[in-house]
């Protein structure tokens, strides 16, 4: 095919799209699912449902091809989990007598069994579910999802491609089941699973499938020669399948390096490949390699993460670069959508000449429609569009809003001893122990309580206006005395004031910053049915006045006990917002640094004794090549140096980390300076504690003994078995006790019950330490 008769037949298409539907209609079913308020078949009526909505808006839009098996109830790779059999033990009964409960079982747990453990999706905040495999694992083959959802589709008279996560992907992103040496490797179990993919993508082309979509995004991280071969294996055994439909094997989030030519010299028809930022070098890379003759190249050329709207001009010349280098070029994203909200139009509260700079899910599928269209039949058929996009790209260049002198002075001012410590850690830790008067084993939370309806009411009855301001604040005082009222008599040593004013814990403090866009109805799942609105970070950051004193102040003002001063850092401002892209993150991050730093001085001039400021995206945002890592985290650790560097030595600082692998950054935890870092434990089984341990850690830590992502409630008897285990690793004289995570998304009851059996455990082991 020649580079006219290619660009002739470019097509449009998708790898995936968000989907909880416009209104959140996945989330509340499946949570009345939960409440016993939804029957099973209306759930799947409602998923059936936002599935056809999410199709048919793609045909309509233009897109060629649709994808299916992207939809999931909870996590896409728990899906795959149970497409190839690998349920563990203690879950099997459940999934045997009942399919749905099982799997719901295998995300959250029950309160007699433990979930599967949940971290982050690569250098996303979507969590996946970790698959628990061991040398006893056996795979059987299970297509019914993706086997039915592509009957849906199909039944449409739509063009469809199945999408799965690869099996090599898969066993890299799984980790040794319960029992299982440490050591084991999941990789070696590639020969077991390899049957079971071609079991399936058989399935697949006997329901009509022409292409079959395997996702292997973990190739793009550095991969050892072994893991290369393996893949190379892998894709040479499916390749030489007889019975199979086409294979499009895709990667996303960052350059494939050394893995690009095993999958370009690999037995499949074809290759979806990002081309968006610091993947764009695997543009020269191929041509290096040779290209893709005879094979299918869909262009991952506009960003699927980010919500600015595309530069179509560039990206119609990396396409049209493309075109020589395969058989057939397609346009997509660079990545499934579900990690951008759904749709601008819904933002009336944005200015409308700011929300022409956006590009949500429906906007981007628009962008590629046009590229593709673009690609088919020249500039001259995308005219009035391309003269648009111009007109956006300078609106937003020229903006005042982007540029402030002030606050960019302040920036470059900035010296290195502005981000230290004046005290060594020592010294410090003796004059927060003189000054605090903690217990051995001190007791905390990390920050939230319960979200309740009745606070939820109260923020859409004066945004309503239905309460005054004053009413609203009556409602939140009330809270606040409730929450320090618990806490005193539960035992706690030190409180918080439960944030009953915030509803999302970056959102709070971008509404209080210039320079951020907040959305109302910007919804984007982080994991389950937990869904957040990222505000977008429009221009340059300051701190127009306090943001948290008020109400910090008002809950030191009902006890004696310290109250901790809650604050998200400046690395998880970035991460779980949508950060700009006009100039270095390192540049942003100190602003937003700046701003917080004013916010922990007023809270130390207003009484504040312990200051908290959370960094649960420092391992989130590590890029995924070693190669980058030391210039992020540089400018990452500097950023949260600054923000709490200007405090008297008697002042504690906290951090909090949740839902990552911290193995990879405990020499960056370190490098923080916070006195003391609480950390996500229990579904890990208190492997951070050991991290720190290996690695010399020499300050307070406390691993978490209490999921709060789950709802059963673990005894005082478990907890105390974590906090031994904790006390392997860490000295009593620096073990701190607290839950994994903030408390909002659970109940009060079992809030009540867990953190009563936190403190039990923890007075039981200090009763043990004594006698022994």
């Amino acid at each position: 095919m020649t580079a006219q008769s290619a660009a002739a037949a470019a097509r449009a298409t998708v790898y995936g799209y968000p989907r909880q539907g416009q209104h959140r209609e996945l989330k509340k079913a499946v949570e009345g699912y939960w409440k016993g308020r939804v029957d099973a078949d209306t759930l799947r009526m409602t998923a059936a449902g936002l599935r056809r909505t999410n199709w048919r808006q793609l045909a309509e839009a233009g897109v060629h091809e649709v994808p299916t098996g992207d939809f999931s109830y909870y996590d896409h790779v728990l899906d795959t989990s149970v497409m190839v059999g690998a349920i563990p033990e203690r879950h099997r009964a459940a999934v045997e007598a009942d399919a749905l409960d099982g799997y719901f079982a295998m995300a959250r747990g029950t309160q007699d069994v433990a979930p599967l453990e949940m971290t982050k999706w690569f250098d996303t905040n979507y969590h996946y579910l970790v698959p628990e495999l061991g040398p006893d694992t056996v795979f059987t083959a299970d297509s019914a999802k993706q086997v039915s959802e592509l009957t849906e589709a199909l039944a449409l008279g739509l063009t469809a491609r199945p999408v799965l996560v690869g099996p090599v992907t898969y066993l890299l992103l799984a980790k040794p089941a319960p029992g299982v040496a440490a050591g084991f490797d999941p990789l070696t179990l590639i020969d077991r699973l390899l049957p079971v993919y071609a079991e399936i993508v058989a399935d697949l082309r006997a329901a009509g499938a022409e292409w079959v979509q395997l996702d292997e995004p973990a190739l793009v991280q550095d991969r050892t020669p072994a893991e290369l071969n393996t893949a190379t294996r892998a894709y040479r055994d499916l390749g030489a399948l007889t019975d199979r439909p086409k294979l499009l094997v895709a990667s996303y989030f960052d350059r494939l390096g050394d893995a690009l030519p095993v999958l370009a010299k690999a037995p499949v028809e074809g290759l979806a490949l990002d081309f968006t930022g610091a993947a764009a070098a695997d543009l020269d890379a191929l041509a290096a390699v040779g290209g893709l003759p005879g094979k299918r190249l869909i262009a991952g050329v506009v960003d699927g993460r980010n919500i600015w709207v595309n530069d179509l001009e560039t990206s119609l010349a990396t396409l049209g670069t493309l075109l020589g280098l395969a058989g057939r070029v397609d346009v997509a994203a660079s990545c499934s959508l579900l990690h951008v909200p759904l749709d601008t139009a819904a933002e009336r509260d944005i200015e409308p000449q700011i929300r022409r700079w956006l590009a949500f899910a429906r906007q981007k599928t628009t962008e590629i429609v046009t590229l593709a269209k673009g690609l088919a039949g020249g500039t001259g058929a995308i005219a009035a569009e391309l003269a648009a996009n111009r007109a956006d790209l300078a609106s937003r260049a020229g903006s005042a809003i982007t540029r402030d002198p002030a606050v960019r002075a302040r920036a470059a001012a900035v010296t290195d001893a502005d981000a230290r410590r004046c005290q060594p850690y020592a010294e410090r830790a003796a004059a927060q122990r003189a000054h605090l008067g903690l217990p051995l084993l001190p007791t905390t939370t990390i920050g939230s309580f319960p979200q309740t309806t009745e606070l939820r009411t109260a923020r859409a009855d004066l945004r309503a206006g239905r309460i005054d301001g004053a009413g609203y604040e009556e409602r939140i005082r009330a809270e606040i005395g409730e929450v320090i009222s618990f806490q005193e008599k539960t035992g706690l040593d030190v409180l918080v004031h439960g944030e009953p004013e915030r509803n999302d814990m970056v959102q709070y403090f971008a509404e209080r910053l210039t320079g951020y866009l907040a959305t109302r109805h910007g919804w984007v799942q982080s994991y389950g049915t937990r869904y957040v609105r990222p505000p977008i970070l429009a221009g340059d950051i300051s701190r127009p006045e306090p943001m948290t004193v008020r109400w910090t102040t008002y809950a030191q003002s009902l006890t004696a006990k310290p109250v901790k001063g809650m604050l998200t850092g400046p690395v998880t401002m970035l991460a779980w917002s949508f950060v700009r892209d006009d100039q270095p993150l390192g540049d942003t991050a100190r602003q937003v640094a700046l701003a917080l730093r004013d916010e922990v001085n007023d809270l130390e001039a207003e009484g504040t004794s312990v200051i908290q400021v959370d960094e649960p995206a420092l391992r989130e945002t590590l890029p995924l090549r070693a190669a980058d890592r030391p210039a992020y985290l540089a400018w990452a650790t500097e950023a949260f140096r600054l923000s709490t560097g200007g405090v008297r030595p008697d002042t504690q600082i906290h951090t909090h980390m949740c839902y990552a692998e911290f193995g990879d950054i405990v020499r960056a935890i370190d490098d923080l300076d916070a006195d003391v870092i609480s950390l996500e434990a229990a579904r890990s089984h208190m492997q951070v504690a050991r991290e720190l341990a290996a690695h010399g850690y020499p300050r307070e830590a406390g691993p978490g003994v209490y999921d709060i992502h789950s709802p059963r409630v673990p005894g005082a008897d478990e907890a105390a078995a974590l906090l031994r285990a904790g006390l392997e690793a860490i000295p009593a004289e620096r073990l701190w006790v607290n839950p994994d995570c903030g408390l909002k998304t659970r109940a009060w009851p079992e809030t009540r019950a867990s953190l009563e059996n936190l403190v039990a455990a923890a007075r039981t082991i200090r009763t043990e330490l004594s006698a022994s």
